[in-house]
């Protein structure tokens, strides 16, 4: 069953190049895509493709259009961002295919005394909803799930199979979280006294936005004494570590195998690239993009673009540069004090 283009510009806007009754099916890459599909082009470097696509339209921007349209027969969507736009129909496409889960809880659910789950919502086979939990409306719970004690989802989020989300925690509306992730672990708080270990309760909640998607087997710890706090519209990937206390700022994006470390408060609008690593008790300003691989070891307070990672090399040449790196201090000693004997010559020469 498809769709008509014209339908796709009222929606999502766009200038249509091309008949509005053209239907579609579907998005498919540049060089997959048929007469059925409707296809994208984000980056100039594929123009060529774009223009020998055999995909009925695409999504494209102005400026590639002006380069793209003499040699491409099919229709054009012109928009000023053409990667958003095809986010937005593939959600549309995307939705068309989707069989909803019915609402309602199945028979083999463990629901706890007090938990208030709305009509609307689903609760897949083997969940637990501990005692006093609330599920909001289109909540959808799938299988083996645990919600704890007093926790709170949100309306139409999702939490897919095997999620952990523990007492106490609340996520917003309109989330995701995916299979294996765990929210409201305790933190990793110890004193120490004489060489051992004494564990200091983690009391404090995950407190999650609206509109927050979290990766698969991702962990956010609940806080020591306040609480962890994710702001609305947070992406983060797979196997990323979020620890106590932390503040991660609205609208902020993690790829996978991020670390951040207990107390670190990151601005909004943020980027990290994947296994980026920010120690703690640290301040990251608004907008502030770190490199894959960075280590963040000390505060950032203005935004930018930041990077902190030797590039890659040969063994054999990253071991004599590191050898270098270790004599830094002497080289700088040694000629400083050449410095000094030179303008000592210079100045018995001039005088």
């Amino acid at each position: 069953m498809g769709t008509r283009l014209g339908e796709l510009v009222e929606r999502f806007g766009g200038q249509l190049q091309g008949d509005p009754n053209l239907q579609v099916s579907g998005i498919a890459p540049l060089a997959d895509a048929d007469a059925s599909h409707i296809s994208f082009l984000s980056n100039s470097k594929f123009r060529g493709q774009a223009a020998a696509s055999q995909a009925a339209a695409l999504i494209l921007s102005a400026a590639d259009d002006a380069v793209v349209a003499p040699d491409y027969a099919g229709a054009r969507i012109v928009t000023p961002n053409p990667y958003a736009y095809f986010a937005r129909a593939a959600q549309f496409f995307a939705a068309q295919r989707e069989v909803a889960p019915a609402p309602g809880v199945d028979a083999s659910a463990s629901i706890g005394a007090g938990a208030v789950i709305a009509a609307s919502a689903h609760i897949g086979a083997h969940v637990t909803i501990g005692e006093g939990a609330v599920i909001g409306e289109g909540a959808v719970i799938d299988a083996g799930c645990f919600v704890g004690r007093e926790a709170v989802i949100g309306a139409a989020t999702h939490l897919f199979a095997n999620v952990t989300f523990h007492a106490r925690c609340q996520i917003g509306a309109r989330g995701i979280i995916h299979s294996g992730a765990v929210i409201g672990t305790d933190g990793f708080g110890f004193a120490n006294e004489g060489g051992v270990y004494i564990k200091i309760p983690q009391t404090g909640r995950v407190i999650i936005g609206d509109d927050v998607d979290i990766g698969a087997n991702t962990t956010i710890d609940r806080g020591a004494l306040a609480d962890t706090v994710i702001e609305d519209g947070v992406k983060l990937d797979n196997q990323i570590q979020i620890g106590h206390n932390c503040r991660i700022g609205a609208h902020t994006a993690m790829a996978g195998c991020v670390g951040v470390a207990g107390s670190a408060v990151i601005g909004k609008y943020c980027t990290f690239g994947g296994a980026a690593m920010v120690l703690g008790h640290l301040s990251i300003a608004d907008r502030v993009h770190v490199s894959s691989g960075s280590m963040v070891s000390r505060s950032i307070l203005e935004a930018g673009q930041y990077t902190g990672f030797y590039p890659l090399a040969k063994n054999a040449d990253w071991e004599k540069s590191a050898a270098i790196v270790r004599n830094l201090s002497t080289l700088r000693d040694k000629i400083r004090a050449l410095e000094k004997t030179i303008k000592t010559l210079t100045n018995q020469e001039q005088t």
